[in-house]
């Protein structure tokens, strides 16, 4: 006879093997699905919703639970997890589970549309259903773990994080960015413009050496794909991983750049304790840390000059043409070039935070109602004035660029921005305990990298939080100055 702990491992299994077929649908929708499958995706999604759902909320997971604590589980940590995740899908009828999947995507299907044609009147309206049914969500959720709303929405996406937290996180930011900018701007003005590298640039090529970056910075293609989606992202599961890119003949860097991020969340996931797998305690700690993997790997490595040194001359051998614009000196100037921009996924690290502050604000004031969904458009044109001074053209490079709120993903972004401080903070560890590790990138290797990161973070799970991660590994808890000297380091030389 099983017991409770035993039953509870059971069925969380069973949750999250829903949950991996709902992702390997999200994939599907994304890439290969043909339009008009949008509305029955929808119904299947909220289908896969409401089983996962009705899993968490049976009524003998309650007294499992207890009994589980009672007896003393062997693994506290993952019992802790299932308490947890059992509490904020306690506070969810099914019914609100129910309307906010398909809500979410069919929104996120005319979001497509309203990007390419530029226009948020289009989706306004679908928009204004996703705020409404993500208020009553985070209402509710913030009730039964006795959080704020928006603090109950952000710790679904990074447990523990609140955004009181953040807010003199970003704060500090806005005040170093004000100071380094310009200085920044002004260091670029006195060097030579950057040579861009002549078209075009054969999609097939650009595939081949993407696909051959990807392995040779550790991803597995026995346990992964490379596809092309409108949005670069990752997807899948540990054992079958799904990363996307975009191309475009005129322009490399585009694909490159988002193959080599999506790598690093890919690597965190394959790196995951197959021990725990579809256990709580196996997930990803949060997707703060998801993103300081992906962006160890593309900023902190990627665009360091041992690794362009290695990379301008695959891309000679690759592309052909003069050798000029390969060099290091001048990917470095192409690939770490700073500019106030309005696209948050072409933003260079140093003005990225910005486009997540202002994201912070903006779904922070409409969960909390003090933000219309129809004064989006103005209140985001005001923010990018008054954080980088520029505005957007059009409503497809200001509040129709990104598909997270579409989706009804609110409370993500911090995530972007907590992850990149991370990220620094960890090479800057790395570095003073892994010899050799510039001379490997050098040579396009990772593997030194990547197995401190096995040992340090992914094998971790989520044993341990993000800043219990940081603690262990680096010595002390998130530490924003470590993102401000790498900035000055790289942008200005000191």
């Amino acid at each position: 006879m099983k017991s409770a702990y035993q039953r509870l491992t059971d069925r969380f299994r069973m949750i999250a093997t829903v949950g991996e077929c709902m992702s390997m649908l999200g994939w599907d929708a994304s890439v290969i699905m043909p339009p008009g499958g949008g509305a029955a995706r929808g119904d299947q999604l909220a289908v896969l919703a409401v089983l996962g759902h009705q899993q968490l909320t049976a009524p003998e997971i309650e007294a499992d639970l207890a009994e589980a604590e009672a007896q003393g589980a062997w693994d506290v940590a993952n019992l802790r997890l299932m308490q947890h995740m059992y509490r904020r899908a306690r506070a969810l009828p099914e019914s609100l589970v129910e309307a906010q999947a398909k809500a979410n995507s069919h929104c996120e299907k005319v979001w497509r549309v309203a990007r390419a044609r530029s226009d948020f009147s289009l989706v306004h309206q679908h928009l204004n259903e996703v705020v409404r049914l993500t208020r009553e969500a985070a209402a509710a959720l913030g009730e039964a773990l006795e959080l704020t709303p928006y603090d109950a929405l952000m710790d679904g996406y990074q447990h523990g994080v609140r955004a009181a937290d953040v807010e003199p996180i970003f704060a500090n930011y806005e005040a170093f960015l004000a100071e380094t900018l310009p200085e920044v701007e002004r260091h670029q003005a006195s060097q030579p413009p950057a040579i861009q590298p002549a078209g075009p640039f054969p999609i097939a090529s650009q595939e081949k050496l993407c696909r051959e970056i990807a392995e040779r910075m550790g991803l597995d293609f026995d346990h992964a794909r490379l596809d092309q989606s409108a949005h670069p992202f990752s997807g899948g599961t540990p054992t079958d991983v799904r990363i996307t890119t975009r191309y475009q003949e005129d322009d490399f860097a585009s694909a490159i750049l988002a193959v080599v991020h999506e790598t690093g969340h890919a690597l965190y996931e394959r790196g995951l304790p197959s021990a725990h797998a579809r256990q709580p305690v196996g997930e990803a700690a949060g997707m703060a840390t998801h993103e300081s993997q992906s962006l160890i790997v593309e900023m902190q490595a990627f665009r360091s000059d041992p690794f362009l040194s290695w990379l301008g001359g695959r891309l000679h051998e690759t592309f052909g043409g003069p050798a000029a614009p390969y060099r290091l000196e001048n990917l470095g100037r192409l690939w770490r070039h700073v500019q106030r921009s309005t696209i948050r996924v072409d933003a260079d690290e140093l003005t990225y935070p910005a486009h997540v502050i202002l994201r912070f604000r903006l779904e922070r004031a409409l969960i909390g109602g003090d933000l219309d969904v129809a004064d989006l458009p103005g209140a985001w044109n005001e923010g990018m004035r008054a954080l980088l001074g520029i505005t957007p053209p059009n409503d497809a490079e200001g509040c129709l660029q990104d598909i997270h709120w579409y989706d009804g993903a609110f409370g993500y972004f911090p995530s972007y921005t907590l992850g990149a401080m991370s990220a620094a903070q960890l090479m800057q560890a790395a570095r003073e305990q892994v010899p050799g590790l510039d001379e490997s990138f050098s040579r396009g290797d990772l593997s030194l990298l990547l197995a401190w990161l096995r040992v340090n973070v992914h094998q971790i799970g989520s044993r341990l939080s993000l800043n219990e991660i940081l603690q262990q590994a680096t010595g002390r808890i998130l530490d924003p100055l470590a993102f401000e000297a790498h900035l000055r380091r790289r942008y200005l030389g000191r």
